[in-house]
């Protein structure tokens, strides 16, 4: 069986009614892409998320991996979860929710193994122009990416945006927090990656609801933020080093 060059990460709480569809849409967008694995991480949910990942396998994805959390550990333990038992060297993350089209992942592979040849490999990060979500939510990222522009200083007009494409061994370079997944662009800046922006299309949530209110991404956010910044200022990277 080919090795595969790029894993597919999704990480799910309670998002039964969506995962059928959003597997159809990664199947379909699998045609386009290189050898491919796909990873459903199950965060604790207690709806049937778990028996439709299962379904999904059966009808849709007969190579899909599920991996399930007892318990809700949040979104970046989650995310670790499914890099760390990845074989592909590149990973692509997106929600579940259906509101990231997988489609876009081509897109980002390729600008990525275009810039391959950097001292580090680069992050491609999708970028949502048009956000379908409620306005309030919207003026809340938009401030929130502002302030975290000002302070971390990570060059990233959507750093929330969950369609990401980047080397497995850099995420798992990175120092293991919940949170981290808001913050990947500044933390992976500081080990020196470039930066790859690509506009994609947002859409509106299929079923459900957001698993986060503004007020607690707004409490846990500027915690995380001092704390993040805090290791930007400690992080020292040695310069490209020759054995001798």
């Amino acid at each position: 069986m080919t090795s595969p060059l790029l894993a597919v990460v999704v990480t799910v709480l309670n998002e039964g009614e969506n995962i059928l569809p959003v597997c159809r849409e990664i199947h379909t967008a699998l045609e386009a892409l290189p050898p491919t694995e796909v990873i459903f991480v199950d965060d604790g949910s207690t709806d049937d998320t778990l028996q439709k990942l299962q379904e999904a396998r059966s009808t849709i994805l007969p190579g899909l991996r599920i991996l399930v959390h007892p318990s809700c550990l949040g979104k970046s333990t989650a995310l670790r979860t499914a890099i760390r038992a990845a074989h592909a060297p590149w990973i692509a993350t997106m929600d579940g929710d259906g509101q990231d089209d997988p489609t876009f992942i081509q897109t980002m592979l390729k600008a990525a193994l275009a810039h391959d040849e950097e001292p580090v490999s680069p992050l491609v990060v999708g970028i949502r122009r048009k956000r379908q979500d409620r306005l309030s939510r919207r003026l809340a990222t938009r401030f929130a990416n502002g302030l975290r522009q000002r302070l971390l200083k990570d060059d990233c007009p959507d750093t929330g945006g969950p369609l990401k494409l980047f080397r497995r061994e850099l995420f798992l370079s990175l120092p293991q927090f919940e949170g981290l997944h808001r913050f990947i662009p500044a933390l992976m800046k500081s080990y020196g990656a470039p930066l790859i922006c690509i506009e994609t299309q947002h859409r509106p949530r299929l079923h459900g609801h957001s698993k986060y209110t503004n007020l607690h991404r707004a409490l846990v956010g500027v915690r995380d933020m001092l704390g993040v910044l805090w290791l930007q200022n400690r992080t020292r990277r040695p310069p490209p080093l020759a054995e001798r």
